[in-house]
């Protein structure tokens, strides 16, 4: 029995995992101030008859704190990368110099970071859904083992108890990544 709660754990704990992984992919998107490659990850630039992603026509670098560089392969696509990054909808004005397209980070306004902090909060709060969707299905797996008289009524509330830890550590490790993302949005 106790290899069956294992499972049961192992699945949820995995699980839970990918909420926390997806909340980390969508804070990598949301612009601190500071230069970071992720900013540029959303980006679609048309390219050879069809949407790709930035990164595949071009490396994205950081030279310095505030300014993002993308070296694209093909000259012939400058263009097309300096209007994709352009009208992303990250408010950024590329600048094509040769082959780089070269991105400075503007300064965050303090209306624009309180924003950034909502979208913070509000992408914690999907995680924090997602793992709970995580224990009720936990919780519902555990009852169907009760209800086939595969475990016990006692094993049924330690293993409910289990369950409902290991949901409270998840949401704990979201609540600390949007206290951590806040503070980075706010720094100055």
């Amino acid at each position: 029995m106790a290899a069956d709660l294992n499972t049961l754990k192992q699945d949820l704990t995995r699980r839970m995992d990918g909420a926390l992984d997806t909340l980390k992919r969508e804070f990598v998107g949301l612009r601190t101030g500071r230069a970071h490659p992720g900013l540029l990850e959303p980006v679609k630039v048309h390219a050879y008859g069809t949407d790709m992603p930035l990164n595949q026509v071009g490396n994205v670098a950081v030279p310095e704190a505030r300014m993002l560089s993308v070296q694209v392969w093909d000259r012939a696509l400058v263009g097309a990368v300096e209007k994709a990054i352009r009208d992303s909808g990250l408010g950024l004005n590329p600048m094509a110099d040769g082959q780089t397209v070269r991105v400075p980070i503007p300064q965050l306004t303090t209306e624009r970071r309180n924003e950034l902090a909502k979208t913070a909060n509000k992408y914690a709060e999907g995680a924090r859904v997602a793992v709970r969707a995580v224990r009720r299905d936990g919780m519902e797996q555990v009852k169907v083992l009760e209800k086939k008289h595969e475990i016990g009524e006692d094993v049924a509330k330690d293993w409910h108890g289990e369950v409902q830890k290991l949901t409270d550590a998840y949401v704990k490790r979201v609540d600390d990544a949007v206290v951590e993302k806040e503070k980075e949005i706010r720094q100055v």
